[in-house]
C-alpha cells in the first residue's frame, strides 16, 4: 500500500478510526509515516499530535488503546480508514466515540424497528404512556395477550412463508417474510432478546 505523506507539506494524512465488529466511527486523528510504521509494528494505532507535536500511541496514559485489525488507503492515496478493535471508551472526555454516540452494533432499519417494538412492549406492560391522541396499537394488544399469542403469530407467519415459497409470487413471498420477520422480532422481546443476542449465537457457530 503506497501513502501519500508529502501531498501535504507538514507530512500528515488524516485517519479515520473505525470500529472493526460495529463499523462505528470512533474518532479521527492525523499520521506521519513515522506514526504509520509504529502502529504497523506495535498493533496500536499512533498518531501524530498537532498539539503535542510528537508521536502519541491513542491509550498510553488511558490504557484505553486502539488495537489494530486493519488498514485501507483511499483512491488519492492520502487519506487512511483504520480498523480497529478499542478498549474502553475511545474519546477523552469518556465516551466511546468522539462524537458522544454509544459505540453499538446497528442493523439499519430493524434496529428503528426494534425500538419501536421496544416501546410498544412498554405501553404493554404500563412502564410507557400512549401518547395523546394515539390508540393502543398492534404490537401492544399482542403483548398483552400473553407469550402463547405471540409464539403462535411466529409459527402462522413462518407457515405463511413456506406456503409462498412453493409458489411463484416473488412479491407475496416477500411480504410473508416481512411479517415472519417482524413477529420474530417481537418474539424475540418477549423473551428478553434482542436480534444481536442472535447473532452472536451465530458468530459462535461460524
Amino acid at each position: 500500500m503506497t501513502i501519500d505523506f508529502n501531498k501535504n507539506k507538514d507530512g500528515l494524512v488524516p485517519a479515520i478510526i473505525q470500529d472493526a465488529t460495529t463499523k462505528n466511527v470512533l474518532m479521527l486523528g492525523y499520521m506521519n509515516h513515522e506514526a504509520y510504521t509504529l502502529t504497523l509494528e506495535t498493533k496500536k494505532v499512533t498518531f501524530f499530535s498537532r498539539t503535542k507535536g510528537r508521536l502519541w500511541t491513542k491509550g498510553e496514559e488511558s490504557g484505553n488503546f486502539l488495537n489494530l485489525i486493519a488498514i485501507q488507503s483511499d483512491c488519492d492515496n492520502d487519506t487512511l480508514l483504520i480498523s480497529v478493535d478499542p478498549v474502553g471508551p475511545t474519546c477523552h472526555k469518556g465516551t466511546d466515540t468522539c462524537w458522544g454516540q454509544e459505540n453499538t452494533k446497528s442493523f439499519g432499519f430493524l434496529t428503528e424497528l426494534e425500538k419501536i417494538i421496544e416501546n410498544r412492549k412498554a405501553q404493554a406492560e404500563g412502564t410507557a404512556t400512549i401518547p395523546e391522541g394515539e390508540k393502543s396499537s398492534y404490537v401492544s394488544s399482542l403483548y398483552k395477550s400473553g407469550i402463547n399469542k405471540v409464539a403462535q403469530k411466529v409459527g402462522e407467519e413462518a407457515v405463511e412463508v413456506v406456503i409462498e415459497a412453493m409458489d411463484n409470487n416473488d412479491t407475496l413471498f416477500k411480504e410473508e417474510s416481512a411479517d415472519l420477520l417482524f413477529h420474530y422480532l417481537i418474539l424475540l422481546q418477549a423473551k428478553g432478546f434482542k436480534l444481536q443476542d442472535i447473532v452472536e449465537v451465530l458468530k459462535s457457530r461460524h
